[in-house]
């Protein structure tokens, strides 16, 4: 007997399974969790969700538009309050706490039902909405496939469990300093030439310093090691 209640059920969990596989693979490139992807396409379908809201409104009287901003408003003011408060690393933590007790994430088989439905939903209304939009060029259609597709993958994507902390081979690739060139043949060339110079010169300049010190007898000196001082008169003239 399966332990799948329908087929339906089965398609579901292979679609999870390999939306785990490829967290994973995307956790072990980057550092970057399930949770965080799961955070950022919910910040993605709020603004996608404004957006739509702003399109299908927009032509219509000035006091449904008022209604439509205040219900707006007050939509992001309670998702500040719930969702968007807690951050990042609150949901990350507690996801690793419950990976390392050897615990499954509970929304795979709590939230099955709405995965489904959503699912459901992406494959049914797939080719209605290409065909009218196709015939009519409203915009507002586009935007609402959007938004039930981005809804179902976050249902799929916050169900699933992330692997240990990492950095990331990416990060560690783009952190590691670049290795440094090797000299060309030119600058060997070069640096050859310039140290053979350089020995030239400094040869040069040994010889002149040697011949100047060769013309230049040292002085003679006593037997008591002092230099006798040369007498300044002049020898008195011979008498005639």
């Amino acid at each position: 007997m399966s332990r799948y209640p329908s087929p339906v059920h089965y398609v579901d969990a292979v679609i999870l399974d390999a939306t785990e596989w490829l967290c994973r693979r995307f956790q072990l490139a980057t550092g970057r969790t399930n949770v965080w992807i799961a955070v950022q396409l919910t910040n993605l379908s709020i603004v996608m969700y404004f957006v739509w809201a702003a399109v299908y409104f927009w032509d219509t009287p000035l006091l449904s538009r008022v209604a439509v901003a205040l219900f707006c408003a007050a939509l992001l003011y309670g998702l500040s309050q719930t969702v968007l408060k807690v951050s990042i690393e609150a949901y990350e933590t507690s996801a690793y706490h419950r990976v390392a007790q050897g615990l499954r994430n509970p929304r795979r088989v709590r939230d099955a039902m709405l995965r489904i439905s959503f699912l459901t939903l992406s494959v049914v209304l797939c080719y209605p909405i290409l065909f009218v939009y196709m015939q009519s060029g409203a915009a507002v259609l586009l935007l609402t496939y959007s938004l039930i597709l981005l809804t179902t993958v976050i249902l799929y994507v916050v169900a699933c469990d992330p692997l240990p902390p990492c950095a990331g081979w990416v990060r560690e690739w783009l952190r590691r300093p670049a290795p440094a060139r090797a000299p060309s043949r030119e600058s060997t060339r070069r640096t050859a030439e310039s140290r053979s110079l350089q020995e030239r010169i400094t040869l040069m300049v040994a010889r002149v310093i040697a011949r100047s010190g060769a013309g230049h007898p040292p002085a003679r000196h006593d037997g008591g090691g002092a230099s006798a001082p040369r007498s300044t008169e002049r020898p008195a003239p011979w008498p005639t």
